[in-house]
């Protein structure tokens, strides 16, 4: 018998897979994470470096104080400013404004720069403005007051600080862009070790045992982990071992059917020339034959059962059932005629089954499943005499939309070694001459008519439970 086969994806899986998508996110988020640094950081770069100039101007413009007049020779002046970086110095005390140095008065200024202690909107706004649209323009610079309230201004050009700017900005990129590229492969590597290589483990165990699940080597062994990968494999090893080990029963029920089915026709022959030849033996007198003669036939007759039940269960399928409305009085009256108990038998039979109550259900499938269960229980009172009247009782009612039949009896009961395995095929009886398949056809046959059957509790014998549409 040949397993459900697994066509479909390539166990390899796609070349960009979970870890690859996950470490394109991780560079994303990090570098967007380092933008958002980035901004801030610019604004105070260009905070510092303008200190660093306005300082430089101080220390200059300290010197040009301490030389009163001219001085200063004008190349030394010179010399100071280049320094500085700056085209003017001038000092700003008690609301007076002198011009202590000039190398080329500017024309025009294009706007003020002034420096705040820590980084603003307004302030970052500037910084990305020299950054994008600085070039030949001249700004004005303005420190934060001293001490004594004087504060230091000088001109300059904007060349030299957007220049600055382009390189911290580079830089902190290329950094950035180095942090998060190792982040992500930190990332990769961890996610493939400890999710991508244990999932795609587990695509290729079930790829695998889709291919061929009867052979028990593919069944995935657990890597032994606690947390919810280790859960999933433990998970899919048992349900792998579970539908391995029900394959091979079908397989071996299919191999069974099939050997009897190739066995029948000279077994039934041999068995009907039995039968005939103890038919002969019953009308012998003598008493030892007149004794044995029925138990002989009694033996036939189970014999020829198994082999028609056994037949019948191992067909492909069964006959698809025909519903409609069956009327279950006619046909409990019926069941009690085949079964022939009633008037003159010891065991005793009663309907209970209201007068035209009808069900939706196929009426030869349904007559098959009462006959089983009932034959099951008059040989169970006949063979295990119990204590009190033996009594086979059908009865039905109609409860939210579905007809309950139940099918009770006096008799010793089902034992509970068997109620797990009762409606499994050659499991459920352990009677003398059963066959254990008679309650494994009747659930089928239930099934089929949309229905089920089962076993109710009940303080004496045993009671079956029919369920179907109404």
């Amino acid at each position: 018998m040949s397993a459900a086969s697994g066509s479909g994806e390539p166990a390899g899986g796609p070349v960009f897979g979970i870890s690859g998508r996950l470490m394109l996110l991780t560079l994303c988020f990090v570098m967007l994470a380092e933008i958002l640094i980035l901004v801030p950081s610019i604004a105070n770069f260009r905070n510092t470096w303008l200190s660093d100039r306005l300082a430089a101007a101080r220390t200059a413009a300290l010197v040009l104080e301490a030389s009163p007049g001219q001085a200063l020779p004008e190349v030394l002046i010179a010399q100071l400013l280049d320094s500085v970086g700056s085209r003017t110095i001038a000092h700003k005390s008690g609301g007076v404004r002198r011009l202590l140095a000039v190398a080329d008065m500017p024309q025009s200024v294009a706007h003020d720069l002034i420096l705040t202690p820590t980084p603003t909107v307004g302030t970052i706004l500037e910084a990305f403005d020299t950054l994008f649209h600085g070039g030949d323009r001249l700004v004005r610079v303005m420190g934060l007051p001293g001490a004594n309230g004087d504060q230091i201004e000088m001109v300059m050009e904007e060349r030299p600080l957007r220049q600055a700017l382009l390189t911290y900005t580079r830089n902190i990129l290329l950094l950035s862009l180095l942090i998060s590229s190792v982040a992500a492969a930190l990332m990769f590597f961890s996610l493939h070790r400890l999710i991508v290589k244990p999932v795609k483990r587990l695509a290729e165990s079930i790829s695998s045992f889709g291919q061929d699940a009867e052979d028990s080597r593919r069944v995935i062994r657990p890597s032994g982990r606690s947390d919810e990968i280790g859960q999933a494999e433990k998970s899919l090893a048992g349900m792998q071992r579970a539908l391995n080990a029900q394959l091979k029963q079908q397989q071996h029920l299919a191999a069974l059917g099939l050997a009897v089915a190739k066995i029948n026709h000279d077994l039934r022959n041999m068995l009907s020339s039995a039968h005939l030849l103890s038919d002969r033996l019953a009308i012998v007198p003598d008493p030892t034959v007149q004794r044995i003669a029925p138990k002989l036939v009694r033996a036939l007759d189970r014999a020829i059962g198994f082999c028609q039940a056994t037949l019948a269960f191992g067909r492909a399928q069964e006959q698809p059932a025909v519903l409609r409305s069956v009327d279950l009085a006619p046909l409990v009256q019926d069941l009690r005629d085949l079964i022939g108990i009633g008037e003159g038998s010891p065991v005793g039979f009663a309907s209970e089954v209201p007068p035209r109550m009808t069900v939706s259900a196929d009426p030869d499938q349904l007559l098959r499943v009462l006959l089983n269960i009932s034959r099951n229980a008059v040989e169970a009172m006949m063979e295990r005499p119990t204590d009190g009247e033996k009594r086979l009782t059908v009865s039905a009612r109609k409860r939210a939309g579905v007809v309950e039949i139940d099918v009770a009896d006096t008799g010793p009961g089902i034992p509970s070694s068997l109620r797990d395995d009762l409606f499994k095929a050659f499991a459920g009886s352990r009677r003398a001459g059963g066959t254990g398949l008679g309650l494994a056809i009747a659930a089928d046959l239930m099934r089929a008519q949309g229905g089920s059957v089962d076993l109710i509790e009940v303080e004496r014998g045993a009671c079956f439970r029919l369920t179907l549409p109404e």
